[in-house]
């Protein structure tokens, strides 16, 4: 309801926004890039102004350059770099502004050029009056005042700007006709008044005679003006300008005064000018160039002509004053519109709120009910909880005191199997198998007992009845004793092992239970060595630091093993945790190091990442409150306790594998087990009819898989680093080892197990434990089973019949077509049949002879064969052609082969065919 509410305000709001600024929308911005800001174009600017009011859809944007190049070509730049839709331009000088206006061309910018042109066709349209005509006219007027005979002064524009060079040509070509009239001076003043006033004053001074001054816009003409005036000169020459503004102190105004004798009126075209821009935009007819007209004005009409433009203006300013108005009222009329959208906004966020208010509740009132029933049920399970709470917890007790009974009572039947077995070791009547299988199972009955006692232990520590025996000894001395068992360990696994104290000056004598240290020692090192893989290092470092004024010690030991996941960390020190299925231990040793460690007042933590390794760092004081243990320097432990923890360590270890010698034809088995025990106790059973190799791991026993290719894989299904589902699954899809039988080794009883085992393509699978007699027939029918299958390549129907996977069948299938294929190449080797199958001569033999019962050579041969016999049965060719054809180098060496395989030589067969 809530998300509904939103997305309706959220809709209003929109609504309201889009109405408001709906009138304020463009949709073609206009840059006006004007080379001058004199008052004729101001008059265009305005009429520009006054003309987009009809055109609400486009915004007008000016920029003047004040005669100035460079300016006005980084305004039209800047212009561009915003992105105007049209750009109107009245160039300052042709020459420096042409190249801008034809990038902005060439850039796809309509260009309008207005008075004055380029020296160049790229622009769009062009609209004023004719300069040349101008000029022209202006001469014939000259050449009328002065009667045909005079001397006249002309004040150019720029020479630069095209109505300068314009306005001089027309005027020359009109006063051609009258030899009489001489054109004494022509100066440029470049537009503008004041260098007008400059450049005539300083030419008074050396022309004695004026009879007519022509200057190219009004604003010269009066500056001319007002030089004559200060030499009182004034009455002596007649004054003629151009643009004709209307306005006080402009060109009508100074006709009527007497100050100008004439004037010409230039168009500004401002209305034009927006009129051809929204014509290019909008896709409608325009004309490229639009001439504007022109007329004298003199003494005989300034005084109408400022009549009209005073009313010209006054209905200009009414227009201006209409166009506030209008924007006000727009403005008005969007604010009460904004106002009304959002009062009906405030109505409907009213409405909804009164609707959710009496919803709301209702819905409280009825929750109340529901949340009344919810509490009473929530107490009855709480009760009900609470009482389970305690029958558990009862129950746990009764589970943990009936297991430490069973641990004691564990204790005496190891005992007798320990001490006759080191009898039994001690005979020299026992072969070598014998004494292998009694050292197995004291090794076994050593690490059984470590688990029994640190149990009890455990026991002990729960229920409070595990005591300390403290005692002063060097902690750094008897380090080096404690770890000097794993040292030949370390040697066997190739683990780089070191133990390390950091110097101190007070040395590192300490007060504690030294029998509880060496325990947390060879439990914390037991776990290092058993998951570090060959090549990796374990360390042991001491050292020391103060903490709330006493000196503690700091105890590291760190690892480069296969490290803990941060999901299973948090719970290492708890009691028979396990961080998977794939990893063995009972998960009492490190919940033992952090007993041991909190009776010494002391934590315990780790830090450890997935693959880079752990760090169990243990902190306690050196000196531990209490009185030393009377005749005693330290608890002794039980040796069952330290080669225990050995053992358990260097169960991982994995011997080389064997070589098989020439003439053994033994089958090959593959045992994959992370207990050395186990691997031990089956190589001892097969060894005298297989070939054995062994695995650690799932990872190693998938390489030793694709290396070797066995007749028969055991497996375990508890491993570190890759599983025996997941070691099973991978055999099973890839090619060089897919058809290889695997038997699943399990202390686990569950269907499921099994059922994913058989998925994962398992064949047999073997409880633990098991009995040696049953592994080795298992293994035998497993092995004789596939052979069985072997006749299958020689018969297509078989496929189907017989239970092989799909990736063996596309396999032969694949074999039997390259082999088809190439029949007639006499060089083909197992070499290109690997290559072309991805596999080495080896893995290609061993796959071949154990799904067919023949090698590749052999195959290869017996296709040659029969195609050779098909052949001799169905054509006419000669034995010689068809020994080429089927691919044999010579006759006499296919004449052999075809008749050990059929009994019979290709002659004696054709003559048989004959008769």
């Amino acid at each position: 309801m809530r998300h509904n509410c939103i997305s309706l305000v959220s809709l209003f709001l929109l609504l309201a926004l889009l109405a408001g600024c709906s009138g304020q929308q463009r949709r073609y911005v206009i840059g006006v890039s004007q080379c001058s800001d004199d008052e004729w174009r101001e008059q265009m600017n305005k009429e520009i102004t006054r003309e987009a009011l009809f055109y609400p859809e486009a915004e007008v944007v000016f920029r003047s350059a004040g005669d100035d190049n460079k300016r006005q070509i980084h305004d039209i730049e800047l212009l561009m770099r915003n992105k105007v839709d049209l750009l109107v331009v009245s160039p300052n000088e042709a020459d420096a502004i042409t190249p801008v206006i034809e990038k902005a061309y060439s850039k796809g910018i309509p260009v309008i050029l207005v008075d004055r042109k380029i020296h160049s066709n790229q622009y769009t349209a062009y609209i004023g009056a004719d300069n040349y005509t101008i000029g022209y006219n202006v001469g014939e007027y000259i050449a009328s005042r002065l009667q045909g005979k005079g001397r006249v002064v002309e004040v150019t524009g720029l020479r630069g700007s095209t109505p300068a060079a314009e306005r001089h040509r027309g005027m020359t070509d009109a006063l051609r006709e009258y030899p009489d009239i001489r054109v004494t001076a022509s100066v440029d003043a470049g537009w503008r008044r004041d260098r007008a006033r400059l450049v005539f004053d300083s030419l008074l001074t050396h022309a004695p005679e004026i009879d007519m001054v022509f200057a190219h816009n009004d604003r010269m003409a009066a500056g001319a003006y007002e030089a004559a005036v200060k030499y009182g000169r004034e009455k002596e020459m007649l004054f003629v300008g151009i643009d004709a503004l209307a306005g006080e102190g402009y060109g009508v105004e100074q006709v009527a005064s007497g100050q100008l004798d004439a004037t010409f009126i230039y168009p500004t075209g401002g209305d034009r000018v927006m009129q051809t821009a929204m014509a290019i935009l909008t896709g409608k007819p325009y004309e490229h160039d639009v001439a504007l007209s022109s007329a004298l004005v003199n003494k005989g009409n300034a005084r109408v002509m400022r009549m009209q433009t005073g009313q010209i203006r006054q209905l200009d300013e009414k227009i201006d004053m209409l166009d506030k108005r209008i924007n006000h009222f727009l403005t008005r009329y969007a604010s009460q519109r904004i106002l009304l959208y959002t009062c009906v906004v405030m109505l409907a966020l009213f409405g909804i709120a009164l609707f959710v208010a009496v919803r709301g509740f209702w819905t409280k009132n009825r929750l109340n009910v529901e949340l009344s029933e919810q509490k009473k049920q929530l107490e009855a399970q709480r009760d009900q909880l609470i009482s389970l709470s305690r029958q558990l917890e009862e129950a746990t007790h009764a589970k943990l005191a009936f297991f430490t009974n069973v641990s004691h009572d564990f204790r005496t039947p190891l005992t007798l199997i320990a001490d006759p077995i080191d009898q039994l070791e001690a005979s020299r009547n026992l072969d070598g198998h014998e004494r292998s299988l009694l050292r197995i199972v004291h090794k076994n009955v050593t690490v059984l007992l470590r688990l029994v006692n640190q149990i009890l232990d455990f026991r002990k520590f729960e229920s409070g009845k595990l005591k300390m025996y403290l005692s002063e000894f060097d902690i750094a001395g008897e380090m080096n004793e404690w770890t000097e068992a794993f040292r030949t360990l370390s040697y066997r696994k190739h683990v780089h092992f070191s133990v390390s104290a950091a110097p101190s000056d007070e040395g590192y004598t300490m007060i504690a239970d030294a029998g509880k240290l060496e325990r947390i020692t060879y439990n914390l090192l037991s776990n290092a060595f058993k998951f570090t893989p060959e090549n990796g290092r374990v360390e042991l470092a001491l050292s020391q630091f103060e903490h709330g004024g006493t000196r503690w010690l700091r105890y590291q030991v760190s690892d480069t093993g296969v490290g803990i996941s941060a999901e299973h960390v948090q719970h290492i020190f708890e009691r028979f945790y396990q961080i998977d299925v794939h990893y063995a231990g009972s998960g009492i040793g490190l919940a033992l190091v952090k007993a041991f460690t909190e009776m010494h007042g002391g934590t315990v933590k780790v830090d450890s990442a997935e693959g880079k390794g752990t760090i169990f760092t243990v902190e306690m004081p050196m000196k531990q409150a209490g009185t030393l243990a009377e005749g005693l320097e330290k608890q002794a432990v039980p040796a069952s306790l330290k080669e225990g923890a050995v053992l358990s360590a260097g169960q991982g270890t994995v011997q080389a594998s064997p070589e098989a010698g020439e003439d053994d034809r033994r089958e090959t088995v593959l045992v994959i087990d992370d207990n050395q025990d186990v691997r031990d106790y089956v190589r001892l059973l097969l060894e005298r009819e297989y070939r054995v190799l062994e695995a650690s791991n799932g990872q190693e026993g998938l390489q030793q898989a694709m290396k070797y290719v066995p007749d028969a894989i055991i497996c375990d299904v508890m491993m570190p680093v890759m599983d025996g589902m997941e070691c099973c699954r991978r055999l099973k899809s890839e090619v060089q080892t897919s058809h290889i039988p695997v038997m699943m080794l399990t202390a686990y009883t569950m269907d499921e197990q099994k059922v994913q085992g058989y998925e994962c393509g398992a064949d047999s699978y073997i409880l633990k434990p098991f009995s040696a007699k049953l592994l080795q027939v298992r293994l035998r029918n497993l092995i004789d089973n596939r052979r069985r299958l072997q006749s299958f390549f020689a018969d297509r129907s078989a496929l189907k019949q017989e239970s092989i996977s799909e990736v063996d069948k596309g396999f032969v299938e694949k074999l039997r077509e390259l082999i088809e294929a190439r029949l007639g190449n006499a060089g083909l080797s197992v070499e290109d049949l690997g290559g072309e199958l991805g596999l080495s001569r080896v893995q290609l033999y061993r796959k071949s002879k154990a799904l067919t019962g023949y090698s590749p050579n052999e195959l290869l041969r017996i296709a040659r064969l029969k195609r050779a016999a098909s052949l001799l049965a169905s054509t006419d060719k000669t034995i010689a052609e068809i020994t080429y054809e089927v691919g044999f180098s010579a006759p006499s060496y296919f004449t052999k082969c075809y008749k050990d395989y059929f009994g019979e030589s290709p002659t004696d067969f054709l003559k048989r065919m004959k008769e």
